[in-house]
């Protein structure tokens, strides 16, 4: 819907796309629905949801058997973003390297984006 011919809406790294096909393969869901919501104390956070049918409005990313789909409202926020999966003595999970956000919280769970992007659309 926002995207450029040719080039995907976001990008996932390899360690990214192994989780996201172990997550879909462990519950029988068709991939996984990522998206961003008012929240946190930068203002927005991201979701993720399994999907088990795809929405005809979002943009579907396909990769080495991984399935996102984009929901609508979050198209032109996440363009442009890696999706990685670390793994860490703390912690393990999803992370987005998202050229879009100009600001984070302290605690790295909510974001700020440009406020250009949004009077775009």
């Amino acid at each position: 819907m926002f995207g450029i011919p040719g080039k995907q809406a976001v990008t996932m790294t390899e360690k990214a796309a192994e989780q996201i096909v172990r997550l879909m393969q462990s519950g029988g869901h068709v991939g996984l629905r990522i998206g961003v919501k008012k929240g946190g104390c930068a203002g927005m956070e991201y979701t993720m949801d399994y999907v088990d049918e795809a929405d005809p409005n979002d943009e579907v990313v396909e990769q080495d058997g991984a399935r996102v789909m984009i929901a609508p409202m979050a198209q032109m926020f996440l363009f442009g973003t890696e999706i990685d999966y670390e793994v860490s003595l703390l912690e393990s999970g999803f992370k987005f390297r998202n050229p879009n956000v100009v600001d984070a919280c302290g605690c790295g769970e909510s974001i700020k984006f440009d406020e250009t992007i949004s009077a775009q659309n």
